[in-house]
């Protein structure tokens, strides 16, 4: 017998996200709670680059399935130049 159930894919668990600091700059990190690492960036708690430059906003965030998808796609973006990074953050694929 078929179940009529329709499966929901799981949630991914891991963000790779960028945020602008004070200063203009821009930090990409991982994340599992998203909204969570921001405040803790912004409580100046987060990683060393930011505590320096506060406060920092959120420009863009892209789902992982997990943390090493998340760790792969953190790792490409940083090597992205800064016009590249200002293209993916207004939504041009890169």
């Amino acid at each position: 017998m078929k179940s009529n159930l329709v499966e929901t894919p799981p949630s991914p668990d891991w963000s790779v996200y960028m945020v602008r600091c004070a200063d203009g700059s821009l930090y990409t990190g991982i994340a599992k709670d998203l909204t969570a690492r921001i405040a803790t960036h912004n409580a100046g708690k987060g990683a060393k680059y930011t505590r320096v430059r506060l406060p920092v906003t959120l420009v863009w965030s892209e789902n992982s399935e997990n943390r090493s998808t998340a760790s792969k796609r953190e790792y490409a973006v940083k090597q992205l130049n800064r016009a590249q990074k200002l293209s993916l953050v207004q939504g041009k694929a890169t």
